[in-house]
């Protein structure tokens, strides 16, 4: 997986930016990066302690651009910037104040076209990583929220499965008047659709399992309509994705389940994608593949958002940053 990553990367050069550039684990990373040369890594954080940790560390960044909030020439221009972008929610000294931190400071630089994508939360929240992101990169053109999804691999075999780190639940949205804006099974789709695009920049051929505790009609309830909603706004909307729900995961992934529970579903047995019907059931799920599955877990990897943001667990060691650090890049 990672070999033709690389290979996508050498072909097109990608700069990205680490909110965290003293810390130990990025800065290892970063020196890796550079010896290999195909994507430049551009560190946030004071020169002389992010060269003194380097410097201890043992870890050659020479070259390597380290940017420091509270020196940049360019911080004028991006505070206008981040006013205009939040659209008098702050004020221009709330900005700078935020823009002092790394990860807006970070966040900015992808916004203005410094760097191509953004990998933090070495030290940060997963909270303070999305945040900066979902007030100034936004979500593309046609999406409302951000998802994750995990690819899961193990020897040949890959997956991926989304939302199993965001999204706590889907409810229907309501404005001030009580009028639905967006049903709970729109955001699912959305989920789906997004889950779908990630894999197949994994070079996967996504046949998507939407996940249910029913197959095919087989139980009731809200959620399983939920589900079988999501399903039928994909297939209206992609009439070519591969794409089936609601079903329960051993008929998406056993043949024999599958087509006895779901017959003639082009996806039932056969999913490789799987969309949980909320967060609680994705981590659980990812986890467990993880832990008794033998499968490597690679994520949280954002979706929806105007550029590649990602975010690292704080318990991740240096292998993870510079493997994150590929992924984030080729999204880009």
């Amino acid at each position: 997986m990672f070999e033709n990553l690389v290979e996508v990367l050498k072909k097109n050069p990608r700069k990205i930016v680490y909110t965290e550039g003293a810390d130990a684990r990025i800065l290892e990373a970063a020196a890796r990066l550079k010896k290999d040369g195909f994507l430049t890594p551009i560190l946030v954080g004071n020169v002389d302690e992010v060269k003194a940790a380097a410097k201890k560390g043992g870890f050659d960044i020479d070259g390597l651009e380290i940017l420091d909030p509270t020196a940049y020439a360019g911080m004028d221009d991006m505070v206008a910037k981040m006013v205009e972008l939040r659209k008098g929610k702050m004020s221009p000294e709330d900005c700078r104040a935020n823009l002092m931190k790394g990860n807006y400071f970070g966040t900015m630089l992808v916004k203005m076209g410094v760097a191509d994508c953004l990998l933090g939360g070495a030290t940060y929240s997963t909270a303070d990583t999305v945040r900066p992101a979902l007030q100034l990169i936004k979500t593309k053109p046609g999406n409302t929220l951000v998802s994750s999804c995990f690819i899961m691999v193990r020897g040949d075999e890959m997956l991926a499965m989304g939302d199993c780190a965001i999204n706590i639940s889907y409810e229907d949205k309501v404005d001030k008047e009580g009028n639905v804006t967006q049903t709970a099974a729109e955001q699912l789709a959305e989920v789906a659709i997004e889950t779908e695009k990630t894999a197949k920049v994994f070079g996967m051929d996504p046949k998507v399992a939407m996940l249910s505790y029913s197959t095919h009609g087989s139980g009731k309830g809200a959620s399983v309509d939920m589900v079988r909603t999501a399903t039928e706004l994909v297939k209206k909307q992609y009439p070519d994705m591969k794409i089936d729900g609601e079903m329960q995961f051993d008929a998406a992934v056993s043949p024999t389940v599958g087509q006895l529970k779901f017959p003639g579903s082009p996806v039932a047995g056969y999913a490789n994608t799987f969309i949980f019907p909320e967060i609680q059931s994705g981590n659980i799920g990812y986890k467990i593949a993880q832990r008794l599955g033998g499968f490597a877990a690679y994520g949280p990897i954002l979706q929806g958002l105007n550029a590649p943001i990602n975010d690292l667990s704080r318990g991740c060691d240096a292998e993870e940053v510079y493997q994150m650090s590929i992924i984030t890049a080729a999204l880009a």
